[in-house]
């Protein structure tokens, strides 16, 4: 990721779901706070519930790289959190895909005309 570096702390993460706004799909509920950098910063939580080690990395690896190929159209200046939900590991990618940049596109992190 060019542009974008990770949310690793459990602080970070935790301000970032307090102070931010949300928005809910049915694969992903993505959270987002201004930041004060020029950059993004991108974290990504796969829950135990989604199964086993080998599909929580798959599903993890999926949204990296859905955000990884996207990164362009996102504004700069902003943390952001990708929460998988329990649909995401049996979806497809693009569905995981539309779900993301839905999700967005609703908070406005989008540059017009992106999506």
């Amino acid at each position: 990721m060019k542009f974008t570096t990770s949310l690793k702390k459990n602080h970070e993460f935790r301000r970032v779901y307090a102070r931010g706004k949300s928005v809910a799909t049915p694969h992903v509920v993505l959270y987002c706070i201004r930041n004060r950098t020029q950059a993004n910063r991108l974290g990504i939580t796969v829950g135990t519930k989604i199964g086993k080690a080998v599909k929580r990395n798959r599903v993890r690896r999926r949204l990296r790289e859905i955000y990884r190929t996207n990164e362009e159209s996102f504004t700069k200046g902003w943390d952001l959190v990708a929460v998988a939900r329990v649909r995401a590991a049996d979806a497809t990618y693009e569905r995981i895909k539309s779900d993301f940049l839905r999700a967005s596109d609703k908070l406005g992190i989008l540059n017009k005309g992106a999506r």
